[in-house]
């Protein structure tokens, strides 16, 4: 029989709720399963009442919707071949009829290109911050002490200008320490590539969109296309180990809630 409360994990012989949700039940007025110190109080939770609900449906549809903006990417890098070879011709000296229709040709791709790729990742966007909101919220049941941000900054960090360039990749690693199967946290390499890669995959699109913006030569639209062209590699790049992470992170939580109650540092 699956918790009364949860609706996921199957219910403790004899009980209606999962292991995990009789320790919240049974915990301190916040509604965690707090330590209280040696002859003290139970200690309160200091992000709020927090429960677990499984990531895993969120978790395989924000790694799908990344594999969509990485078929975008493809797609753009292809556009960005096309305008890269049309505009070394012009800059060339090849001003012909067929050119310049292959030059309008390439630029519809390229505001197609645009456009595609806007929509996959509001999507997927919207996706991935209401998987990163449930992990945040379970990784609070499994240590409430271990996050150094408050939880509303789960989301808002990733659109506050200057902090998203370092707060949500602090956010995911608190969570991955917490999620880490028993005490001991994993590496964190696979975060911080993925991390670095997608801040270099950011800032070589600014870089490349106001390049291109700004270009009034065949050359400088060329020059425009590399930069644009290594910001897509790089993007795809970003979103593979993003896919990595999502998949990886859903399983340790989903793993580590079957394990059962955990015990909480004080």
């Amino acid at each position: 029989m699956l918790c009364s409360r949860c609706q996921h994990f199957a219910a403790a012989p004899g009980g209606t709720l999962c292991d995990n949700c009789a320790a919240v039940a049974a915990a301190s007025p916040g509604g965690l399963p707090v330590a209280p110190p040696i002859g003290g109080a139970p200690l309160h939770p200091p992000h709020g009442h927090a429960w677990l609900r499984s990531p895993v449906g969120l978790g395989k549809a924000a790694a799908a919707l990344l594999g969509l903006v990485i078929a975008t990417d493809l797609f753009a890098i292809w556009t960005d071949f096309t305008m890269y070879d049309v505009t070394g011709r012009i800059a060339d000296g090849d001003i012909s009829a067929a050119v310049l229709r292959q030059a309008d040709h390439a630029d519809s791709l390229y505001s197609t290109a645009g456009v595609v790729q806007t929509s996959a990742l509001i999507a997927t966007v919207v996706v991935y911050l209401i998987w990163f909101q449930r992990v945040r919220v379970n990784a609070e049941v499994f240590n409430p002490f271990g996050h150094s941000m408050k939880r509303g900054w789960t989301c808002w960090s990733w659109f506050t200008p200057i902090v998203n360039f370092w707060f949500p990749r602090r956010i995911m690693v608190d969570i991955w320490d917490a999620s880490s199967p028993g005490q001991r946290a994993r590496s964190h390499g696979l975060v911080n590539t993925w991390w670095t890669l997608w801040v270099v995959a950011f800032l070589a699109d600014r870089a490349g969109f106001n390049s291109y913006r700004k270009a009034e030569t065949a050359q400088e639209l060329q020059d425009a296309s590399v930069q644009i062209l290594f910001a897509d590699v790089t993007d795809i790049a970003a979103a593979v180990l993003a896919i990595l992470v999502v998949l990886r992170l859903t399983r340790m939580q989903n793993e580590k809630a079957h394990q059962g109650p955990v015990p909480v540092g004080v």
